[in-house]
């Protein structure tokens, strides 16, 4: 009787002691694996936040489809500005400027030029596809199609809504937008019960339970709210 009373103490000791160090693991891991996703989702939210800044700058609003911004970045066109060489301190301080340097450069007077110190002084304005002006070849049309789907989630598209009527107290019209990666989407297959809890503490504090970038309620700047 008293082995079997020792063997089953010995057992549950060993289960305490399990169950103890698992409280104090399993929110470790899940904040490990929470902070890496929460890292690519957030990369993915500051990409679609360039591409819907360029939609609104050509379109005067923003769109609430991601198959139509994906489309807009596939297809769209973007004027730039090559630059070579800057103009100094000495060359500024005598008047010179950006506009009159191009303009002296525009002319071909090498003597001209010459005077000025521009012989390295060049700006062409060019146009490229858009893809390659808003990430610098860093997205490729695969990782584009991808950018629609938020990371872990297993095919849930960011939530998107814009209020493109929003008009300030000064009376000016002010396109908004918003775009949100829910926790529950990309974290709940890494531990529900965490995940779980803590949608429920941002709930209680009256924050947003997941990853967001802008506000259709009031202009912020389109800030995230990691930021």
């Amino acid at each position: 009787m008293r082995t079997t009373i020792k063997i089953l103490l010995f057992v549950a000791i060993a289960i305490l002691t399990y169950l103890c160090f698992m409280s104090i693991l399993t929110p470790i891991q899940f904040e490990k694996v929470r902070t890496q996703r929460e890292k690519e989702v957030v990369q993915s939210l500051i990409n679609l936040r360039i591409a819907q800044i360029e939609y609104r700058d050509q379109n005067g609003r923003y769109t609430s489809s991601i198959d139509s911004l994906l489309d807009f970045v596939k297809t769209g066109k973007k004027k730039v500005v090559l630059k070579e060489g800057a103009l100094t301190d000495a060359q500024l301080l005598s008047g010179l400027t950006e506009k009159k340097a191009v303009s002296i450069v525009n002319r071909g007077n090498k003597r001209e030029i010459a005077e000025h110190g521009l012989e390295g002084f060049r700006r062409d304005t060019t146009v490229v596809p858009l893809l390659e002006a808003l990430f610098d070849n860093k997205l490729s049309l695969e990782s584009l199609d991808k950018l629609k789907y938020i990371p872990y989630s297993e095919g849930v598209e960011y939530e998107v809504d814009v209020n493109n009527e929003y008009v300030s107290s000064n009376g000016i019209s002010i396109p908004l937008c918003e775009i949100r990666a829910p926790f529950r989407a990309f974290l709940m297959d890494a531990n529900r019960q965490e995940t779980l809890n803590l949608i429920d503490l941002q709930e209680k504090l009256e924050k947003y339970p997941g990853i967001k970038v802008g506000s259709v309620d009031e202009p912020n700047n389109f800030a995230g709210n990691w930021e």
